[in-house]
């Protein structure tokens, strides 16, 4: 248990510790602990709140919150406030806005001084970074436990279920505190662990195609994003990866075809939306590249995006079932779930629409 600082004597009145805690290992409850150490409270922010699952974050954010109070006494949980951050991807400006106001909205204190607030992490250059982003706080480095990472865990965990006991049995005790081990080893029974665990192995074998390559690949796709009368046009995908999810129409452009012409292609193959082609042209009211390093699963993955904005009209245009193919259906923009969305693309209909950090009531 860490000692409660006096309140005269403590350094800050509130310490920040932003991370994905996926899952939440001995490295973040060090840091955690020395912010426990140091500040009246502590805040800390737990990132791609409401991301689909996938290997990258497999865990929801209710599942990981309480992993981290398992691993505290409830007179330190007293002193913790875990918060849920939706990323926003593309827009650094709105995802700094949504910190700052959860940090003043709980740091704000209750007589006339300023409350002096920093940010604390592990010294790895991710704590510089954010420093950048939040100039108005102190930092405060802690150094880093070596040999733990939450990428290596879970490359252990979704191998298999025989990978992932062994781990469990014979190495977690090293990596994470005892209540998260109990509540990965609840996980491992539910069919998501097993829908996760097939894509890892598709995610293998396509590395192993690629694996003679002389240069990483990197591939290159196009998504449409269509908008009609407050809904947007998605496809349900019906195999992994991301089986069940809605994504964007799109997909991986032919070697020789322009990307606006791959994006039509698509539209009339994965969807058959029927409207002419020349009214798509003359709806178009945006193109951007999306880049985020780590937006796809199958590795460096470029997707350019076409935002179409069709005139609203009493009905919404047909969309003929393609046989053996996704499912195609326009939703309203007001159920538009960052959990139901494949990859990244609730963010690239986010950046396109100008929602906020916070749509859908997040």
């Amino acid at each position: 248990m860490t000692a409660r600082p006096d309140d005269s004597a403590a350094e800050f009145d509130c310490l920040v510790f932003i991370g994905r805690f996926q899952p939440p290992h001995l490295g973040h409850l060090a840091v955690i602990r020395e912010a426990l150490r140091q500040a009246r409270q502590v805040i800390v922010l737990v990132g791609s709140a409401w991301q689909a699952r996938s290997l990258r974050n497999p865990w929801r954010y209710e599942e990981r919150l309480r992993m981290l109070r398992s691993a505290f006494e409830e007179e330190e949980n007293a002193r913790l406030k875990v918060v849920p951050l939706l990323d926003a991807l593309y827009n650094n400006d709105v995802w700094v806005r949504d910190v700052q106001r959860k940090v003043r909205d709980i740091a704000s204190p209750e007589h006339a001084r300023l409350p002096r607030i920093g940010l604390i992490g592990a010294s790895r250059g991710q704590s510089s970074y954010y420093l950048a982003l939040f100039p108005q706080w102190e930092s405060v480095s802690v150094p880093l436990v070596e040999g733990i990472s939450a990428s290596r865990i879970r490359d252990r965990l979704f191998r298999s279920a025989a990978s992932a006991e062994d781990y469990l049995s014979t190495h977690a005790t090293h990596d994470l505190p005892p209540g998260v081990v109990a509540r990965i080893r609840t996980f491992l029974e539910e069919s998501t662990y097993g829908q996760l665990v097939e894509e890892q192995h598709l995610l293998d074998q396509y590395r192993q195609a690629w694996a003679q390559a002389p240069y990483p690949p990197i591939f290159v796709t196009v998504n449409a994003v269509v908008v009609q009368s407050g809904h947007v046009l998605l496809v349900r995908r019906t195999a992994a990866p991301g089986k069940g999810l809605y994504a964007l129409p799109g997909g991986f452009i032919s070697p020789h075809e322009r990307l606006m012409d791959a994006c039509l292609r698509e539209l009339r193959e994965r969807v058959r939306l029927k409207v002419p082609e020349a009214v798509l042209k003359g709806s178009l009211r945006g193109q951007r590249l999306f880049d985020e390093p780590h937006r796809s699963w199958r590795g460096r993955t470029l997707a350019e995006a076409f935002y179409f904005a069709l005139r609203p009209e009493q009905q919404l245009p047909q969309l003929k079932p393609v046989k053996g193919g996704d499912h195609a259906r326009w939703v309203p923009l007001a159920d538009l779930d960052p959990e139901s969305l494949f990859e990244d693309h609730f963010f690239i209909i986010q950046d396109f629409l100008g929602l906020p950090a916070d749509f859908g009531g997040r």
